[in-house]
């Protein structure tokens, strides 16, 4: 099978790109930035006649959506970073779902438990519940959802939340630093989730492109925990025991987006779907700390 990547040199895009290597299709992976020691293909995902010229050229028969615009906060406060994550997180996949409809191919596009939020709930979101988005971040990935669901194309959506990797800006590696540089840090602990290593969820893509069923699915990493748990993990893991780890309520950092309070996603849909088993969360993260950690010795 031929499979395109979009935003190829992301987080997830960079683990895409370990666990294809260990397939027998043929990958495409396309961004529009470059990087070092990666052969990456020039798209623009918001020019639909870009994404069918690809897709014609190189007889793609399904796409793996990994291309997004995740400043949460940024777009908040800016109208027109708000309408480019309209166009990046809503309008491309609509392109993108018109390019697989047009040769009958399969669209998987990654979203967010940022479609939820705004209803109070304590129990794991449902790939059937309603969205509720709190923010412009939220509510762009549920245009995208929508756009593909109403498109007629071949699609499986994916919900995570997050998301951290050996790669790029993320929670985990930003902790790692701080943590090991700063006597003293105060982190929120009234906002609960699930940690998703990039790593366990491509293979999770990979699983799921060898026997596709339509749907919307979440994936995270079992188990549930605050940032200041999530925290006080990734110091343990790197031995940064000397910072004094404190939590804190999100109202001591104020923020122009609201954001969800309890977004644990209820996976039991995945795994009975495509038989994944899925890693717990604190077993991913070490294993990840462990890569960081070979990777900058």
């Amino acid at each position: 099978m031929n499979i395109l990547v979009t935003g190829a040199n992301g987080q997830l895009g960079r683990e895409m790109r370990i666990v294809s290597g260990r397939t027998s299709d043929i990958y495409i992976f396309t961004d529009v930035n470059e990087a070092e020691g990666l052969e990456t293909t020039y798209l623009d995902i918001t020019d639909l006649e870009a994404v069918r010229k690809i897709v014609r050229e190189n007889a793609v028969e399904a796409i793996v959506n990994c291309a997004a615009w995740t400043n949460v906060d940024a777009c908040e406060t800016d109208e027109k970073l708000a309408a480019l994550a309209e166009k990046l997180n809503a309008d491309a996949p609509r392109n993108l779902a018109e390019a697989m409809k047009e040769v009958g191919g399969l669209l998987i596009q990654i979203s967010t438990d940022y479609v939820f939020g705004k209803e109070p709930y304590n129990t794991p979101c449902r790939e059937d519940q309603k969205g509720t988005p709190t923010g412009v971040y939220g509510t762009t990935k549920l245009h995208g959802e929508q756009y593909i669901q109403n498109s007629g194309c071949r699609y499986v959506i994916i919900r995570t939340a997050w998301l951290y990797s050996e790669f790029g800006k993320n929670f985990c590696k930003t902790m790692m630093t701080l943590t090991g540089t700063k006597p003293a840090l105060k982190v929120v602990f009234d906002q609960c989730g699930t940690p998703t290593y990039a790593l366990d969820l491509a293979k999770a893509i990979v699983a799921i492109l060898q026997k596709p069923v339509e749907g919307v699915y979440h994936y995270s990493n079992e188990g549930v925990c605050s940032w200041y748990d999530f925290t006080k993990m990734i110091a343990e893991y790197c031995g940064n025991t000397e910072c004094d780890i404190q939590p804190c309520y999100s109202s001591e950092y104020p923020s122009p987006v609201q954001r969800p309070s309890y977004s644990v996603l209820d996976k039991r849909k995945i795994r009975e779907t495509f038989g994944i088993k899925i890693p717990y969360w604190t077993e991913s993260l070490k294993k990840c700390i462990e890569n960081i950690v070979g990777m900058q010795n």
